[in-house]
């Protein structure tokens, strides 16, 4: 978690919590379901917590939640915005919990910053018996037409070939669930989430303006009321520890 591309979040941390989207309940319904334990009431330590978008929303289920960040400014715009969750400093590959200590632990977006040879064996040493690690990945769901297209443009645009692996459990067993979801956004927010990925935090800002640029004048002619459907595939993978 410590690459110029996961440090480059803290310097964007309020456009990151402003239009990065939140996870529908059907998502947590599946944590539980896989888990074969409730939410409510379990310890949950939320890696790699961000500005707290799961933090809040698990917080919300009646878990109790300690979230683990890294970043400075990412840790900052947590607990401006969710004052009453505990964040810690640390990352997944030495986290600064007890062994023993939770029944979940939560990757919400955050998996593919660690290393799995460090923190699978991390994972085993905090998680109680019977505990479940729980990693998901909100997509922007490539078989909508347009949304293809812009995934087509987006990697072009960075030269990318594939898709970067990002799920290695070194050797966990693990179960996976997909989650559909939509929500309606102005055209503005739509861009702005884009610009809050890392991609294009490191490229700078008049590349990314150019790119933004032309993605505006496209998706008006596709949205001329303004309002972008984003519709989304959650990627959830939990595994008993």
């Amino acid at each position: 978690m410590t690459t110029p591309r996961a440090r480059s979040f803290d310097a964007a941390a309020a456009l990151y919590h402003a239009h990065r989207p939140g996870y529908p309940g059907a998502l947590f319904d599946a944590v539980e379901e896989l888990a074969g334990r409730p939410l409510r009431g379990a310890r949950v330590a939320d890696v790699g917590a961000g500005t707290g978008i799961a933090s809040a929303l698990l917080d919300a289920r009646g878990a109790r939640v300690v979230a683990v960040e890294p970043g400075d400014g990412m840790a900052a715009e947590f607990r401006r915005a969710h004052p009453a969750i505990p964040v810690v400093r640390g990352d997944g590959n030495r986290l600064p919990l007890a062994s023993g200590s939770v029944d979940f632990l939560t990757y919400a977006q955050a998996w593919h910053w660690t290393d799995p040879a460090r923190s699978v064996p991390e994972a085993r040493r905090v998680l109680r018996p019977g505990g479940a690690l729980a990693l998901w990945w909100n997509d922007l769901d490539t078989t909508v037409p347009w949304i293809a297209e812009q995934d087509r443009r987006l990697r072009d645009y960075f030269g990318v070939v594939g898709v970067p692996a990002r799920e290695s459990l070194e050797g966990l067993e693990a179960v996976t669930r997909e989650v559909s979801w939509s929500r309606r956004i102005p055209l503005e927010a739509h861009l702005a989430n884009h610009a809050s990925h890392s991609a294009f935090l490191v490229l700078g800002a008049s590349r990314t303006r150019e790119f933004m640029d032309a993605e505006r004048a496209r998706l008006r002619a596709l949205f001329p009321d303004g309002v972008v459907e984003e519709t989304y595939a959650v990627t959830l993978h939990v595994a008993a520890c």
